[in-house]
């Protein structure tokens, strides 16, 4: 996703609208990562916080055999981290309200190359299975001429 938010924060910004990316990794692990990939959003970390397990896509490591809370409902534990995206909304006064989330395939409406893809006859061509062919724009061999 995170390769497809540089090019929309201009518009988002002129809607009142700020797009903040949360990992839970160190900061600086994010920073790095981040020049590397040259990408300008702000993306914060909640290391050692709960923000990821309140908004149920970060799962303790102690549930590998049971249940999780995610996609609003109970399902097998796959991982220790899953996609989400939330909304929140600051009123005037300075309170902040949650006001959407989405998870799995949700997520893909941050994925610009997904609807063009959908519009082409091949499709996302995901006969290895869904996202096997997606890489960090920087892992792509050059593309066929």
């Amino acid at each position: 996703m995170a390769d497809h938010t540089d090019g929309l924060n201009v518009h988002l910004a002129h809607r009142d609208v700020t797009f903040v990316a949360i990992s839970r990794a160190p900061l600086s692990e994010i920073e790095r990562f981040r020049r590397r990939m040259g990408w300008k959003f702000k993306w914060v970390s909640s290391f050692g916080g709960e923000f990821n397990h309140d908004f149920h896509v970060s799962f303790p490591a102690q549930e590998p055999e049971g249940q999780v809370y995610y996609n609003y409902g109970m399902q097998p534990f796959e991982c220790e981290e899953l996609p989400g995206i939330s909304v929140f909304f600051k009123d005037a006064a300075g309170d902040v309200f949650h006001t959407y989330s989405t998870y799995r395939r949700g997520v893909e409406a941050m994925m610009g190359t997904y609807t063009l893809l959908d519009l082409t006859p091949k499709g996302r061509d995901e006969a290895d299975g869904a996202m096997a062919w997606v890489r960090h724009h920087d892992r792509y061999e050059p593309a066929p001429a």
